[in-house]
């Protein structure tokens, strides 16, 4: 029996008038009201996006015959009780390393207890290496001995004060968050609710004869493969940024790499989310506290971060987010930088799910809407009196020639 042939949607046609009037009007008031409520789209887009990951999750707890709104609570306890043991563990950890390298740096300063001063000693190191083996030869010495002398008790402890307020602050943020992140939970919740209900209205506009081939399906694939695709990428980096840093510390070239391997590649993991910036990020926490080491240090931790984005970028990205987000490089740039200018760092996270969910919503549209043609148009006859050549009237003076002269 030969299988039956899909076929596809019929396409809606968009009039010549609403092309010319409608739509310049409707995207005219859409970017006015997005101006003026921007924070509270931003607000429904981030409560969306989360609906749309978990839904796929309620839709399988209510294949165990469990009611959906006993579903979705189950859902979301399970993802508060992972979201809040990982924010505690992480807590503790940041909170934990980040006084580990305050300490270190101060000692650095302070005299031990042969009376001298670790960084002058490693300053007065690499001078020593810079004279018997680089081949330029550059004066350290001095202007650092400046700079040590010149940072005191004081100062120290400014500096550590700060570093401890920079990291209340970014606790005193999370907490003013809270409010948000209610609110989009709730307005999460009522979408999950009425995920079935829009589905059913969605294909009473656009109707399809394969189950799996509505809008909210289409959305739910592309987020997915998104966040699959990024999930593998930064367990990818984060685990082969530990691993570098423990055969550093190993080596004894860094030696306080082994001690922060996981703290290290957490973090390598958790900023390679962020496009672009984020591989830069990842490599500032491991590089600043090797500057506190030597400058070898500093130098293999580079080389570690370069050799593990390149790999990042010649075999792990095209290998695993190959089918995310297929869409030109200058369309999710200037993505990038419209969320950036529009939302900040929020607006960064956002945009490339968000670019993978429109490229599948635009697609579903053009399968589904056409534009009327103008070249059918109706051509409207406008009546002229032209006189024929042989009865127009001649200027005077004229004499006629040929045939027809008189």
């Amino acid at each position: 029996m030969a299988p039956m042939s899909v076929q596809p949607p019929q396409k809606i046609l968009i009039p010549r008038w609403v092309q010319l009037v409608g739509l310049p009007l409707l995207v005219l008031g859409a970017w006015r009201v997005f101006e003026v409520v921007n924070h509270a789209v931003f607000i429904f887009v981030v409560a969306a996006l989360i609906a749309i990951l978990l839904n796929p999750i309620v839709r399988a707890f209510c294949a165990l015959h469990i009611p959906r709104p006993l579903a979705v609570f189950l859902v979301y306890l399970c993802a508060a009780a992972t979201i809040g043991g990982i924010t505690v563990i992480v807590g503790t950890v940041v909170a934990r390393e980040v006084t580990s390298v305050s300490t270190r740096v101060e000692n650095e300063f302070h005299k031990n207890s042969q009376g001298r001063i670790p960084a002058e000693q490693k300053l007065f190191r690499l001078q020593n290496w810079i004279n018997h083996s680089s081949p330029i030869k550059v004066d350290v010495k001095t202007p650092g001995e400046r700079l040590i002398h010149g940072v005191d008790n004081a100062g120290l402890q400014q500096y550590s004060g700060r570093a401890v307020s920079i990291a209340q602050s970014l606790v005193i943020t999370v907490f003013e968050s809270l409010f948000n992140l209610v609110l989009v939970m709730v307005i999460s919740i009522y979408m999950l609710l009425d995920a079935p209900r829009l589905s059913r209205w969605l294909r009473t506009i656009f109707p399809s004869q394969e189950p799996g081939d509505d809008l909210l399906a289409r959305c739910e694939r592309a987020l997915l493969a998104y966040v699959r695709g990024q999930t593998l990428v930064s367990l990818t980096i984060g685990v082969t940024a530990g691993v570098g840093m423990e055969l550093l510390g190993l080596t004894g070239v860094f030696p306080s790499g082994s001690h922060y391997a996981l703290a290290f590649g957490a973090w390598t993991a958790v900023t390679e989310i962020i496009p672009y910036v984020g591989p830069w990020l990842g490599f500032l926490a491991p590089a600043a506290v090797a500057a506190t080491q030597s400058l070898t240090a500093v130098i293999a931790v580079a080389v570690v971060y370069l050799f593990i984005h390149q790999i990042e970028g010649h075999v792990v990205i095209p290998k695993l987010m190959a089918g995310a987000v297929k869409v030109h490089p200058l369309v999710v740039i200037f993505a990038l930088l419209a969320g950036e200018e529009l939302y900040g760092l929020p607006g960064v996270i956002v945009t490339m799910p968000l670019v993978a969910i429109g490229r599948e919503v635009g697609l579903f549209l053009r399968e589904r809407m056409g534009l009327e043609s103008w070249r059918d148009a109706v051509r409207i006859p406008i009546g002229l009196p032209i006189e024929p050549p042989d009865q127009a009237e001649e200027p005077p003076g004229v004499e006629r020639s040929g045939p027809n002269a008189a």
